[in-house]
């Protein structure tokens, strides 16, 4: 698992942090402090590890990272750790539409080519 805050090549994700899937990275993104920790089989281990390093939960949003594909659709914006009733998000899509800009904006900040 790896926190990335700082912009990193999508070539060294995908070389260094891309362990368990071939095609897809998991990660969580803190959509407050504008982090991502990515590559874990689940991604309630990277929503962990980001708690852990100060982060707080309803800030956490966890997708799916598929850097293969053209940048527009690097993003899916599914992941269990994502069904919050208390927040209004009722299904493992990141429905509000807001915090997927918000997401993509971050992952756009933090991914280059």
């Amino acid at each position: 698992m790896k926190i990335i805050s700082t912009p990193t090549n999508r070539s060294i994700i995908l070389a260094d942090y891309n362990r368990f899937f071939k095609t897809m990275i998991k990660a969580v993104v803190d959509v407050h402090k504008e982090v991502m920790a990515l590559d874990a089989e689940l991604h309630a281990d990277l929503e962990s590890v980001l708690v852990v390093e100060g982060s707080l939960q309803e800030n956490l949003w966890g997708i799916n990272l598929y850097l293969g594909k053209p940048r527009e659709e690097w993003i899916e914006y599914t992941a269990l750790v994502n069904i919050r009733p208390s927040m209004n998000n009722r299904s493992m899509e990141v429905e509000n539409p807001e915090t997927r800009k918000r997401v993509k904006e971050i992952v756009g900040k933090l991914i280059t080519e």
